[in-house]
């Protein structure tokens, strides 16, 4: 059954599709951002260098971020409810086979590449679907969908370090593959939109409400009306953004990546390690849900806020290593992953800004893309510079210097619009007098 209004349906089965992608968050990116437990082991396992196993992460977010434009042709090509259920079975595919464990280069190809390439066909049409969904309340939706990721992360921390326990690595890896199998079903809640509701998004500026409705009902082809739309790049707003997402990228995988090594660098005990990533999560969650809540208020510029989180991200880095007990590490811990979640609620919402919902899908994948550069390179840097300093805190010290530098291009990113909408409305003005004063005079004539 599609929806049958020309508009994003803003609530009803909406919420349905929000509940799914809440899952499938959960049951990718939290497996992700988890995955540093299972560092040590692998790395002992092996008997490797940090640097040498960071690169599972490395493939991993690499692959997530280099298959979101493939997710994204297929979705405009076929369903986001098709892909989704792909990423599943990929998914269940790297996790079952990394449990053979044959060697590191085995590691990169399942955990990594194929782990990544399930993340990321399951995880780029779930965000994607809710934008389409949701309009007016998109920044509030976004926000729960994408807690999911923080509620699951918050279980999966002590869950899979029971696992590990129990099981050993390879066991655990088994049993989380058969987990993720979960994402087939709810992708198959995704039910798509009818096809004149894209329509009609993308013409309403420049067609007549009537004219809109037509096409919409004649119309029936996914193929005809939808294409990926390259020409993104050639928009210095849309490029000044992909760049600060790559070194946001290179920042945000690095310190749940070394927050485990650290603590036990501090000689804090297991089981107090694996409640800091509940910690971070439950703090996450939070951050995301307030967040989302106050920019589906519209009080700040939805740029404005993710400028103002990302300063305080960078902060709470630099601030991190400072901790020397689990009280105090535990403490700059929930900052840093209270503001982090504060930035994922609203940095979809500020992509869809920046090159509206028309080409939103196609953004979405090339924006993921560009990113993949900084989410390749950031965990084995960090590895590289925690090796030379033989310190885990270097990492976070990289971290949060390279978030400073992104700051830049988002400060950037606002003048140019500010700049670019005064422009605008400059060139509208002109031509209102000069179809006013006409039309005036004629009607004098006659």
């Amino acid at each position: 059954m599609h929806a049958k209004d020309g508009n994003p349906p803003d609530g009803g089965y909406g919420w349905v599709v929000v509940l799914s992608a809440f899952m499938v968050m959960g049951l990718t990116a939290a497996v992700l951002k988890t995955f540093g437990l299972f560092f040590v082991e692998i790395q002992q396992h092996f008997d490797e260098l940090a640097s040498t196993t960071s690169w599972i992460t490395s493939v991993t977010i690499a692959i997530f971020h280099l298959g979101a434009p493939v997710a994204s042709l297929l979705c405009v090509r076929y369903t986001h409810r098709a892909v989704v259920i792909t990423g599943g079975l990929l998914a269940f595919s790297g996790m079952v086979l990394g449990f053979l464990g044959l060697n590191m280069i085995w590691m990169y190809a399942t955990t990594g590449f194929l782990q990544g390439l399930g993340i990321s066909f399951s995880w780029t049409p779930a965000i994607s679907i809710v934008s389409h969904y949701f309009s007016r309340k998109r920044a509030l939706a976004n926000a729960i969908a994408s807690a999911g990721e923080c509620a699951f992360a918050f279980t999966f921390g002590p869950f899979f370090q029971w696992l590990i326990s129990q099981y050993g690595w390879k066991g655990a890896l088994l049993i989380i593959g058969a987990i993720q199998l979960n994402i087939c079903a709810f992708g198959i809640l995704m039910r798509p939109l009818a096809n004149s509701c894209l329509v009609e998004s993308s013409h309403s500026e420049t067609l007549p409400s009537s004219g809109a409705s037509r096409i919409g009902k004649e119309d029936k082809s996914p193929i005809t009306h939808k294409t990926f739309n390259w020409m993104l790049l050639r928009r210095p707003e849309f490029v000044l953004y992909a760049i600060f997402g790559i070194l946001a990228a290179m920042s945000f995988f690095v310190p749940p990546l070394f927050l485990i090594p650290l603590s036990y660098s501090l000689g804090i005990d297991e089981s107090w390690t694996a409640s800091l990533l509940s910690v971070l999560a439950l703090v996450d969650f939070a951050g995301r849900l307030l967040c989302g809540w106050y920019a589906n208020l519209h009080i700040t510029k939805p740029v404005h806020l993710l400028t103002m989180t990302i300063t305080l991200i960078s902060t709470s880095l630099m601030l991190l290593p400072l901790a020397n007990n689990y009280l105090s590490l535990a403490i700059f811990t929930g900052f840093y992953g209270f503001f982090f979640g504060t930035t994922v609620a609203v940095h979809i919402t500020v992509l869809a800004d920046v090159v509206g919902m028309p080409d939103f899908d196609s953004a979405l994948g090339l924006f993921m893309l560009i990113r993949s550069t900084g989410g390749f390179v950031g965990p084995p840097l960090a590895g590289l510079i925690v090796d030379m300093a033989g310190d885990y805190r270097a990492g976070f010290y990289m971290a949060g210097a390279t978030l400073v530098l992104s700051v830049g291009f988002l400060v950037t990113l606002d003048q140019f619009q500010q700049k670019k909408e005064r422009g605008s409305q400059t060139n509208t003005k002109p031509e209102k007098s000069t179809l006013t004063y006409p039309s005036l005079h004629l009607l004098k004539l006659q």
